[in-house]
């Protein structure tokens, strides 16, 4: 029977790693050194094979930081039957840790396995989901993520998105925190909340992963005692990424459940998190964290720790998509993050997302990710566009 499979699902090689930097739409970020036109922020993949299929996936590095990774990773990857992403993506981590776990290339990674689970879904006609886990679900609510603004600004944009079918919300980043002014902080969080929808959910991200955050255990303390006054359904980044113990305290003393790990890459990172009981919830990024294959077990150790997994998602149409699947692929997901107003996220596939009548989004249930990239649109954002759908090219 193994040989009569294998005879029936003959490799795919790889022949190809193209890198495509995405430029000029990138979204605000809201950070002390704000995106620019010419700042790369995202890179899509494309993995070209021998068959004539290409599978597609997404980096949150910059593109010309993924090019450098994937020119150092092609000794590594060419050949490789693309039908293996799970090994496949071991043996490039495990044969690149001399040059910087954790960092560039650990992310381009991430969008390598993301590809390459986008190949064995199309070659077996299955999507990824039922690949790396079955349905659990068919569709899912995704919470529109918009920076913060002052007080009157902030209802505007609730306003502005409600109306175009979202019912939850993250606030973060901008000015909270960051004027030492905790009337100012609680004004936006009111502000939003007042323009929720019926039933609407809020989350509240400080963005402490910020440059030179200034703000420590206490205040995040006092902050969380604001936002359960206002029904906060998370608070996320309360402080700088590697505060291991003050984490511990604040989970343990917040009447509000706490969020993070999106800076954290790799399943081995997460682990003292989890044990010693950092969050409530965990925020890998599949374009950052090692892709599919690693986000799939961090979210499974992390629901064997009693902590609720919610993929940060602040990347691209392709991560959605990727992120998407996997809320399928796992019981419990409830949620996914959705960019508001990214070029990268409504403006690259030839079907855009679209919100049922009860402000969800349904999972692809065909081949792969399940999503199709419109190359004249891909054109408009990245130089590569050409090379990344022709192997020729």
């Amino acid at each position: 029977m193994i040989q009569e499979r294998s005879q029936a699902l003959p490799p795919v090689r790889i022949t190809d790693i193209v890198a495509a930097p995405l430029f000029g739409d990138s979204p605000p970020g809201g950070w002390s050194n704000e995106i620019k036109p010419t700042d790369s922020i995202h890179t899509l993949i494309a993995v070209h094979t021998d068959a004539g299929i290409t599978g597609f996936g997404s980096v949150f590095t910059d593109g010309r930081l993924t090019e450098a990774a994937v020119t150092q990773l092609s000794s590594l990857f060419l050949g490789e039957n693309a039908l293996e992403p799970e090994r496949v993506s071991e043996k490039l981590h495990q044969n690149s840790f001399w040059f910087g776990r954790g960092g560039t290339l650990t992310n381009a990674i991430s969008g390598i396995d993301i590809a390459l689970w986008d190949i064995l879904g199309k070659v077996t006609g299955l999507p990824v989901s039922m690949l790396i886990g079955g349905r659990h679900c068919e569709k899912v609510q995704p919470y529109c993520s918009v920076l913060m603004e002052e007080p009157d600004a902030m209802g505007e944009v609730i306003v502005r998105f409600r109306e175009q079918g979202f019912r939850a919300f993250k606030i973060g980043w901008g000015p909270f925190g960051r004027r030492d002014d905790p009337k100012l902080d609680e004004a936006i969080v009111a502000a939003a909340r007042a323009e929720l929808p019926e039933c609407g959910k809020l989350f509240v991200d400080a963005g402490g992963s910020d440059a030179y955050w200034p703000n420590g255990l206490k205040w995040a303390l006092r902050t969380a005692d604001m936002l359960a006054a206002h029904d906060v359904g998370w608070f996320e980044e309360a402080l700088v990424p590697d505060a291991l113990e003050d984490f511990v305290t604040l989970r343990k003393t917040s009447r509000v459940p706490i969020a993070g790990g999106e800076v954290l890459t790799r399943r081995q990172s997460f682990l003292p998190f989890l044990v010693q009981g950092a969050f409530d919830i965990v925020q890998p990024d599949v374009t950052k964290v090692g892709g599919l294959s690693e986000q799939r077990r961090i979210a499974q150790t992390a629901q064997d720790f009693g902590v609720t997994y919610v993929g940060h998602g602040w990347n691209t149409a392709l991560g959605l998509a990727a992120d998407l699947q996997l809320a399928a692929a796992l019981p419990n997901v409830e949620l996914v993050e959705y960019i508001g107003g990214s070029a990268y996220v409504d403006g690259l596939l030839t079907e855009p997302f679209e919100l049922d009548e009860n402000g969800l989004l349904s999972i692809p249930a065909v081949p792969g990710l399940g999503v199709t990239l419109d190359p004249d649109k891909v054109a408009r954002y990245s130089p590569k566009a050409e090379q990344l759908f022709s192997a020729e090219a």
